[in-house]
């Protein structure tokens, strides 16, 4: 997008290629609105704009159009508006971004004739849509500017209480708009794309959106969710893009649609929440509830809840691209036992085939030449296999020739090769998800390697499709963001029906229903402080949209300034590990050594805090559980528990581990920071000082051995109070209660500080 400042430019695309045969369509005030069933019909024309220059103006000689907007409530806090121009609308049962649950059901609103319009009602009196169409009384003073064309001025009330206005007017003259409350675009006689505009604040702030890096206020930014290979955290380009946000004002707003967003907060106009939507159909679901968490909580009983993850996951995982044969990990895991750093997961990533990357599902006959004894010897010791594979074929390998010959792999109209960022290999199209053929086969493949013993599959990429391709079930505009759903939900399926209650998977891509499938991770981090904050931020935001379970690749995964080549500082190495000890997943992952032994200088403090993440997994076990059932992740933004708080609108560095725990990272070398403490009363964990929020902690100064972390007072936590290697290990009749009340005085005189000895800060 090349910035105009203009509506009519950075939104509609008037300045591309395909706009001399484009149309553009306004809507207008509703002209009649009635029941069908439980849905309510309003009847809205649109009005066919005639750009010139740098204006839009009416043109008076085209017919209007009347699609049908269709308005429906689910529940108490859900209000949903659809609008196509085309006679049917989509039928919810195909879409897999859909996971109703049970208890949401459809209500009717009752239209209520007004003075100034129509009321929806439902069935409780309150009113839930406002439709104004009063034309007020003007005074001509001139004439100069024609009158401004009557719009959609229409507000929802998703909960009954919280207006949200579609921003009705947001013009200078009427041929100079900053955004249109409701229109859409043709091409070639076709709906192309939708655009909307709801009323933003002045004061208003927005988060979500996806994994974005960016700080946690999101207004006054633009954004194109379009699913790309990050290639790092700290750019605009995302590997899971939600189109769902919530807003400080009490909603959240879920586009339903797989096609790219154009999202702009505040920003393209600071008094709009605008977007433009791909697609033919534009649908909205306005969402409600008291609550930060009650407004996810209500996105999940849309979108579907995250399913609950094995104990043993909650264990570090240690991995590098890549180990390259059974004894490299057999060497792996002495090292880890005879050091003492507990350990539940090898992850082994491109190097398990008969050639690094070239991903056949089966293990390399000479580095691997009894695959089931070795995931059985492995698993002996507790520990569990998680192995790498991507959704693309080479060419030269087992499968390419049969993928090809039945269409498993979409044809493509021109030879584009998907090539891998970090080797030569050169891939020829993604598995066709859309293939119900290409799904059982792909599944196959995975439940012999699960059923041969390994645990979990690593569904790496999916970020990016072939574009010039011809899918079996839907286009690749449908179908981009989409990928990476029906991809996860063919691998987490199958992991499902072999493993139980044990399923899980390792993903990277994501967009809306993904969070069902856990567990995602940040992606391809740098090892920096830049990239261990924008790791942070893209988990606070992805946990703002449906995603319990997060991970990112301890210390980061690329070396600085050496991709491959450059290790870690130890600094930073420890005080990444810090921060992941609190987040759901602790995974050591990237292009050099990441094992701690291979960090002697630091190599006895990662083992204290490895033995600090082991006694909380009971906490974090539980926490879990919650986030299934609730709107809660486990990684919590602080606006989860202090949304009327506009400074925890701003903090993207600072984090809840579940309910009880507030973290604050250290993300540079000197040892200091300053701790935002909300409103409250907060132990520290390490002192068991009782502090008083509502204020920022100044220069909090701590050495390489700590960080700052502090408890709600009157808190109570499961913890494992003996040392173990693994969870195996854990004997849960064993597990004990740490209560953060006047008998806490600090770490070293509780359970936990006489079996884990941390430095003083």
């Amino acid at each position: 997008m090349k910035q105009r400042n203009r509506f009519v430019f950075d939104m509609l695309d008037q300045d591309s290629p395909e706009a001399g045969r484009e149309s553009i369509y306004r809507a207008g005030t509703p002209k009649r609105v009635y029941q069908e069933a439980l849905d309510t019909v309003l009847e809205v024309p649109f009005t066919k704009q005639e750009l010139k220059g740098l204006f839009l103006h009416p043109d008076t000689q085209a017919p209007e159009m009347m699609p049908n907007m269709i308005i429906r409530s689910y529940g108490d806090a859900i209000i949903r508006l659809t609008m196509a121009c085309s006679p049917d609308v989509p039928d919810d049962a195909g879409n897999p971004m859909l996971l109703w649950d049970a208890s949401l059901q459809q209500g009717a609103l009752l239209p209520v004739r007004t003075k100034d319009g129509w009321e929806l009602k439902d069935e409780r009196g309150l009113c839930r849509v406002c439709i104004n169409t009063k034309q007020e009384n003007r005074e001509i003073l001139s004439t100069l500017q024609p009158e401004p064309p009557r719009t959609f001025d229409v507000t929802i009330l998703a909960d009954g209480k919280t207006p949200v206005p579609f921003m009705a007017y947001d013009d200078f003259f009427p041929s100079q708009s900053e955004s249109f409350s409701l229109g859409f675009v043709q091409r070639d006689a076709l709906v192309n794309r939708w655009v909307y505009s709801l009323h933003a604040q002045a004061d208003e702030k927005f988060a979500g959106t996806g994994e974005r890096f960016a700080s946690m206020n999101l207004a006054g930014k633009t954004f194109v969710l379009e699913n790309t290979d990050g290639l790092g955290v700290n750019s605009r380009r995302a590997y899971k893009n939600v189109p769902f946000y919530l807003s400080s004002k009490g909603y959240g707003l879920l586009i339903m649609s797989s096609g790219h967003v154009r999202l702009s907060l505040a920003d393209i106009s600071t008094r709009a929440a605008q977007a433009v939507v791909e697609d033919e159909v534009l649908d909205l679901f306005f969402i409600g509830g008291n609550t930060v968490e009650q407004i996810v909580r209500n996105y999940r009983r849309i979108t579907g809840f995250p399913s609950d993850v094995p104990l043993w996951s909650y264990g570090t995982w240690m991995s590098r691209m890549s180990y390259f044969s059974a004894d490299e990990t057999r060497m792996v895991v002495k090292n880890m036992r005879e050091g003492g750093y507990p350990c539940d997961v090898i992850h082994i990533d491109t190097g398990w085939f008969e050639k690094d990357w070239k991903c056949e599902w089966e293990f390399s006959k000479a580095r691997f030449p009894n695959p089931e004894a070795y995931l059985k010897e492995m698993e002996e010791q507790g520990i569990r296999i998680s192995l790498w594979q991507l959704p693309c074929i080479a060419k030269d390998t087992k499968h390419y020739a049969l993928a090809q010959a039945h269409r498993f792999v979409a044809p493509k109209s021109e030879h584009v090769a998907l090539g891998s960022n970090f080797s030569e290999v050169e891939f020829d199209g993604n598995i066709d998800f859309t293939n119900p053929e290409a799904v059982r086969w792909y599944q196959g493949l995975l439940e012999h390697l699960l059923k041969l013993g390994a645990a979990v599959i690593k569904t790496d990429f999916g970020e990016v499709i072939e574009e010039h391709a011809d899918y079996h079930g839907m286009p690749y505009r449908t179908l981009h963001n989409l990928y990476s759903l029906l991809y996860q939900k063919a691998a987490y399926e199958v992991s499902r029906q072999v493993k139980g209650a044990e399923a899980m998977i390792w993903a990277r891509a994501g967009w809306t229903g993904c969070q069902r499938y856990p567990v995602h991770w940040s992606g391809d981090c740098a090892c920096s402080w830049d990239g261990m904050a924008g790791s942070l931020r893209g988990g606070l935001h992805l946990g703002l949209c449906g995603f319990a379970f997060w991970s990112h690749d301890v210390p980061g995964f690329q070396g600085v300034p050496s991709f491959m080549n450059s290790r870690p500082d130890n600094d930073l190495y420890i005080r990444w590990t810090q921060m992941g000890v609190f987040t759901s997943h602790l995974r050591y992952h990237g292009t050099t050594a990441r094992e701690p032994y291979e960090y002697p200088e630091v190599a006895d403090l990662a083992r204290q805090w490895l033995r600090l993440r082991y006694a909380l997994i009971p906490y974090l076990a539980r926490e879990g559980r919650k986030a299934t059932q609730t709107g809660y992740p486990v990684l919590r933004a602080l606006i989860f528990h202090h949304q009327d708080d506009p400074i925890c609108w701003s903090i993207d560095d600072q984090f809840y581990c579940g309910d009880a725990f507030l973290v604050a990272p250290v993300m540079n070398s000197s040892g200091l920071r300053d701790v935002y403490l909300p409103a409250g009363e907060w132990v520290d964990f390490w002192s068991g000082e009782v502090l008083s929020g509502g204020g920022w902690l100044k220069h909090v100064a701590h050495s390489l051995a700590l960080m700052p972390v502090f408890v709600k007072k009157g808190s109570i936590i499961p913890i494992y109070p003996e040392i173990v290697q693994h969870t195996g290990q854990m004997e849960m009749q064993k597990i004990r209660e740490l209560h953060f009340d006047a008998t806490y005085s600090g770490f070293r005189t509780s359970i936990l500080g006489s079996i884990i000895h941390l430095g003083d800060s």
